[in-house]
């Protein structure tokens, strides 16, 4: 896996000079609307070929989840799952905020996790049972023992509003019961920046595998926890995940049990 790790990471930053280079040559005229609020660039596409490409010399036999769907989704014993470009719309706006996401399933249990921050250049890197790493240095969550002291990150809902009332309700009490929320704009920055302490927690519904897998592991591996809004193990494909830093986690997982009924 290590060897795995270390091929991946080359493809990513390959992957990444050509989102940097096209980042000024993009134009809004170019945006596709996959549907209400959601959009794709030609950014998107090519760089998920670039990584498909170099991610399929690595394993032949692995199976994709790709957001952007350049291959027909297919799980197997092994399966990548990847997002050329968490923050398209950052991206679009010229924020210069987005990741790549990648992630290697076994099963449906992650044994490799990716995220590289292109324009920070921060290669966010996990393996399981071995730790996380940001650039190479190892990287733990916070130690802040209290939600009251909390800096938390969450995503807004764009196009799936069914349970917008629980998420306005449950933003209004953290507004108050915490040092503050950011929203990044990219779910594998969130999931990434629990990792290395920056936030103590992260909160979304509405997410996609490729948005959390990658981020999950990094999580797990840095010494936090992540669950779905029910405590349970299905934040990779339940559309919702919680997830920080080991000693708030129980009064934050908590307080979403109180706002939201967890889907079957």
């Amino acid at each position: 896996m290590e060897r795995i790790l270390k091929a991946v990471e080359s493809v990513v930053l390959r992957t990444g000079a050509f989102i940097l280079e096209s980042s000024g040559k993009f134009q809004r005229q170019q945006i596709e609307e996959k549907s209400e609020n959601n959009f794709v660039t030609w950014v998107d596409r090519a760089a998920e070929e670039m990584l498909a490409e170099g991610l399929n010399a690595i394993l032949p036999d692995a199976g994709f989840i790709l957001e952007e769907n350049s291959r027909a989704p297919e799980i197997r014993e092994f399966t990548w799952v990847v997002d050329p470009l968490d923050g398209t719309t950052n991206f679009i706006h010229g924020i210069p905020l987005v990741c790549i996401s990648v992630s290697l399933l076994r099963g449906n249990e992650p044994e490799i996790g990716v995220v590289y921050e292109v324009f920070g250049r921060e290669m966010f890197t996990a393996q399981r049972g071995q730790g996380a790493h940001l650039n190479g240095k190892k990287i733990r969550v916070s130690s802040n023992a209290s939600l009251q002291h909390a800096l938390l990150a969450t995503g807004f809902p764009y196009y799936d509003y069914e349970r917008l009332d629980e998420y306005l309700a449950l933003f209004r009490h953290l507004m108050q019961a915490s040092h503050g929320i950011r929203r990044l704009g990219s779910a594998a920055a969130d999931l990434a920046w629990v990792a290395c302490g920056r936030f103590d927690g992260f909160y979304e519904y509405g997410l996609s595998p490729w948005d959390v897998a990658a981020g999950a592991l990094l999580v797990k591996e840095a010494g936090g926890c992540v669950a779905d809004f029910g405590g349970g193990r299905h934040y990779l494909f339940g559309k919702e995940i919680v997830a920080g830093n080991d000693a708030i986690f129980p009064e934050l997982l908590s307080t979403m049990k109180n706002f939201f009924k967890s889907k079957p």
